[in-house]
């Protein structure tokens, strides 16, 4: 609302009316004030102990444990709703639940919601669509035993009602970058004749595979902070890598990147920090990790310390209305070969086997169905914030950022997990697991999505 400020006379007039005397008490002007408000939202997404992991049976909580973080931006069209969940992935059905809560709870769409999974091993996976499959094939469902997920949903539809009616004012973005150093390397690494030769896994325990370069990857934290002109309210952190040091305990906690994201929260306590994982799907920290527990901490560290030293780098910007868009571009991926096979699977495969690879099943029926998966964009002023489903490999974070080196792009993976890995067209000719059995689509997916990031970046 604009508010008018007005001159007021004052006259005074003598009995002779040979005086006349005016003064003005106020000056003419016209105030617009900001409309932008931010909710912030933290919600517990620790199953009680007893529930299903994606892997194992849950027999312990950590000290520390699972969390959905979020925002809610307000004052700019309908409102837009990020998330970060820390679990391995959320897929399909579950996608779309998730969606249509958190939006009706933020009073807006569901195409203006991205919820995104950190990827840690030690946790649930979701997908309401492969609990159904497996039910109707007389399957217990085992991870993807809906109950949890569903409670979930309920809070942070609760929680974000609860955030929008204390939402503050927010003035400006800030964004800043940093190295991050020993934590991420490549896990595909070649032989002379251009295939897989080793992958490196998360924990590598050759010191041989340990030894080879690093490789390809995107060595930077990018963060995008929110503030009601200088007091920060939310940081929300960018960077591309498994999270896994050691896995399959059956004690549910979010690994090294969740510590880090609690180092941090530590040091800046007036801002939720919120941490989203990249395009990480052939990064691990298998080169700098042999699954020693101890280095669970060292690579909090060091991840913890290339967010404070983009956190350092911060450069504030004022933002309007006007300067935040968002935008997003359906896409349909082509199927992999094989996948309705994996119907037949689903009495004789393993548990693992099944946690794998149901929902590219579920996601082949939804393919079959007419729906499509959104490749979404947020623009804040010079900042942009490219949101991609699956296990997308680096390169299409790397190819984002260097379409655009004139913005800071930073990219969520994660999105709609059920396409499983998402490789780059060359990657698909080179063996290895991630473009096999592991990958829902097939080298179709490079053309397709780097259509879809271009015209995101452009607009």
């Amino acid at each position: 609302m604009k508010h008018l400020m007005y001159f007021r006379w004052r006259i005074s007039i003598c009995l002779t009316g040979a005086l006349i005397i005016l003064s003005s008490t106020t000056v003419l002007s016209q105030v617009t004030p900001n409309p932008l408000r931010l909710a912030v939202f933290d919600i517990d997404a620790t199953p009680p102990v007893g529930s299903q992991l994606t892997y194992d049976p849950m027999v312990n909580n950590w000290d520390m444990g699972l969390r959905a973080k979020g925002i809610v931006i307000l004052g700019a069209g309908d409102p837009i709703v990020m998330c970060s969940v820390d679990w391995i992935g959320i897929s399909n059905e579950s996608q779309d639940e998730f969606k249509r809560v958190m939006a009706l709870a933020a009073g807006t769409v569901p195409s203006r919601v991205v919820v995104h999974a950190i990827h840690q091993h030690d946790a649930p996976t979701s997908d309401l669509g492969a609990e159904v499959i497996m039910k109707a094939a007389g399957v217990l469902p085992g991870a993807f035993e809906g109950t949890y997920t569903r409670d979930l949903i309920e809070r942070l539809g609760n929680g974000i009602k609860k955030s929008v009616l204390a939402a503050s004012p927010f003035t400006h973005v800030g964004t800043g970058q940093a190295e991050v150093f020993k934590v991420s390397s490549n896990r595909r690494i070649l032989g002379p004749d251009g295939k897989v030769k080793y992958t490196r896994t998360s924990a590598t325990k050759d010191s041989l595979i340990r030894a080879a370069p690093e490789g390809l990857i995107d060595p930077m934290v990018s963060l995008i902070s929110f503030w009601n002109n200088d007091k920060p309210l939310a940081v929300l952190s960018y960077y591309a890598s498994h999270p896994q040091s050691y896995y399959r305990t059956g004690v549910a906690n979010p690994d090294f990147p969740g510590i880090a994201r609690f180092m941090r929260q530590l040091a800046v306590p007036d801002a939720l920090h919120i941490h989203f994982n990249g395009a990480g799907g052939n990064i691990t920290a298998g080169k700098y990790n042999d699954g020693a527990k101890e280095n669970r901490l060292i690579l909090a560290e060091r991840l913890a310390d290339g967010m404070k030293r983009a956190w350092e780098t911060t450069k504030r910007e004022p933002v309007s209305p006007a300067s935040i868009r968002w935008s997003a571009e359906p896409v349909k991926l082509v199927p992999a070969a094989g996948i309705e096979k994996l119907e037949a699977g689903l009495k004789t495969e393993t548990s693992v086997f099944i946690a794998n690879n149901i929902s590219k099943l579920v996601w082949l029926r939804r393919l079959e169905a007419g729906k499509k998966i959104d490749i979404s964009s947020l623009a804040l002023g010079k900042a942009r914030i490219l949101h991609l489903p699956g296990e997308p490999f680096v390169e299409y974070q790397l190819a984002a950022k260097g379409l655009r080196p004139d913005l800071f792009v930073a990219v969520a993976g994660y999105g709609d997990y059920g396409v499983g890995y998402i490789g780059t067209a060359v990657a698909y000719g080179q063996g290895g697991y991630e473009t096999g059995q592991a990958s829902g689509v097939t080298a179709d997916a490079e053309g397709i999505l780097m259509k879809a990031i271009r015209k995101l970046l452009e607009k």
